[in-house]
């Protein structure tokens, strides 16, 4: 998984609340056994005019030019700025996976859906909650500067805008350990490999036949 410390990006509004997982990767596009391929069809209802097929090139489909992805001035965005209980329904995980490999590396709204805030974190997405104060004003400065950015400092737990001003937000001390070091759930596993393969070698030598293949 992508370390995250400091990361500096230019924002995408996404002025909708209750965004569900539906909306942020469509079930049909859920079918493949593989966890990559899936950022080309993050907001597939929303983004194009035409239905599409897992799979197929996004260049052959009629994007929808008054969605906020496919507007000029917010290509590239790696922050997406959202309104309240944003990722609500299923629990499937290919929403992060999603919105990571169209190239999210954090969201920002007053309110998550549980489950998808979970999941976040194990993909390498940092979601921050801010007061709906404070993400009111920001939507209201990326509508009226072109080209608005943030950073976002996870050691620190701030995000700090343009003018210098730092907005602080919590983060639980092991979710912030794992991003920070870029360990999901197999990587904090494999911190204790040498100890594993010990382990393994010491029972082995106690019980050899465990390792005796049955024929027939």
């Amino acid at each position: 998984m992508q370390a995250f410390t400091l990361h500096k990006g230019l924002v995408a509004p996404m002025d909708r609340e209750n965004v569900d997982t539906d909306a942020i990767i469509p079930k049909q596009f859920l079918k493949s056994i593989k966890r990559t391929g899936f950022g080309p069809n993050l907001f597939d209802e929303w983004r194009y005019l035409d239905a599409g097929e897992p799979g197929q090139d996004p260049a052959t489909r009629k994007s929808n030019p008054d969605f906020v992805l496919n507007q000029p001035r917010y290509q590239g965005a790696s922050v997406l700025l959202a309104r309240n209980n944003f990722g609500c329904g299923s629990s499937r995980e290919h929403a992060p996976w999603a919105l990571e490999q169209y190239g999210f590396r954090a969201i920002i709204a007053p309110s998550f859906a549980d489950i998808f805030f979970n999941n976040c974190f194990k993909n390498g997405v940092l979601p921050i909650v801010l007061s709906e104060s404070q993400v009111a004003a920001l939507f209201d400065e990326v509508h009226a500067f072109p080209g608005y950015q943030l950073t976002v400092d996870l050691p620190r737990q701030v995000v700090i805008k343009a003018d210098g001003t730092e907005l602080p937000f919590e983060v639980q001390a092991f979710r912030k350990y794992c991003l920070v070091n870029g360990f999901d759930d197999i990587g904090l596993t494999l911190r204790h490999a040498e100890k594993i393969k010990a382990y393994e070698a010491e029972r082995l030598a106690k019980m050899p036949w465990l390792n005796t293949r049955l024929v027939g």
